[in-house]
């Protein structure tokens, strides 16, 4: 099986919807999908992910099924050095990289500051509904690996959010979030490909292929947004 993971164009967080230039990225995006294999297809219930897919949904003459649990990530925590509460990933370098728990696939949400927005069970949340998808498709988790029910070359897009799309990749391979929310960019409307890997009969794991493709901006010579980073340089 293949996952494709699919971040939203570049927002307009006001109106939750695209900016000019993100709806140039998601006609780009569809062009590049227009003629991929791909059998089922989820949504984000957040305008700017509902935006990016429709200009796909159009082109491929396919609909999609809206998952509430694919909005983006929505617990907010009281970040050491702000007065107001920002995102649960929103964190300095130098605050959350001296707590070693931040690195610990099961640790990571006890620290207090975690503990107190309710980190965990929003992430064990989105982790049990994911399974149940992937169940679904033929994959039920057991332990760290999946039990292959039917094995299958079957393609699932889902058109989510950058958060998000970090969870799942935390809980497919078994590792800390943090460390992709800070270490890892996935540009607006890039594709993340993920397949499953049979090594032993009825057992499956996944691996990724591709992490943030933008192939289909720069054949269109479309510049990536900056969308998901801060500044490259402190004086920028």
């Amino acid at each position: 099986m293949r996952l494709m993971i699919i971040r939203h164009g570049d927002p307009d967080y006001i109106h939750d919807t695209l900016t000019e230039k993100g709806w140039r990225e998601a006609e780009l995006l569809s062009s590049y999908l227009k003629n991929e294999k791909i059998d089922s297809i989820y949504v984000s219930p957040y305008g700017r992910a509902r935006d990016t897919a429709s200009l796909t949904l159009q082109k491929r003459k396919q609909e999609a099924v809206t998952l509430q649990w694919l909005r983006e990530f929505e617990p907010r925590i009281q970040r050491p050095d702000k007065d107001k509460r920002t995102r649960a990933w929103d964190w300095l370098p130098e605050d959350w990289t001296k707590y070693p728990e931040f690195y610990q696939y099961d640790a990571w949400y006890d620290h207090p500051i975690m503990q107190e927005a309710h980190v965990k069970e929003a992430y064990l949340d989105i982790c049990e509904q994911f399974d149940l998808l992937l169940e679904k498709h033929g994959y039920a988790r057991e332990g760290n690996l999946y039990k292959v029910l039917h094995e299958n070359h079957d393609t699932i897009a889902l058109f989510c959010h950058f958060g998000l799309e970090c969870i799942l990749l935390s809980h497919l391979l078994h590792i800390s979030p943090m460390p992709l929310w800070h270490g890892f960019v996935a540009a607006p409307s890039s594709v993340t490909t993920i397949h499953t890997e049979e090594r032993e009969e009825g057992k499956a794991s996944f691996r990724i292929q591709t992490f943030g493709s933008i192939t289909h901006l720069y054949t269109g010579n479309e510049e990536p947004s900056f969308a998901a980073r801060y500044a490259e340089c402190f004086h920028d």
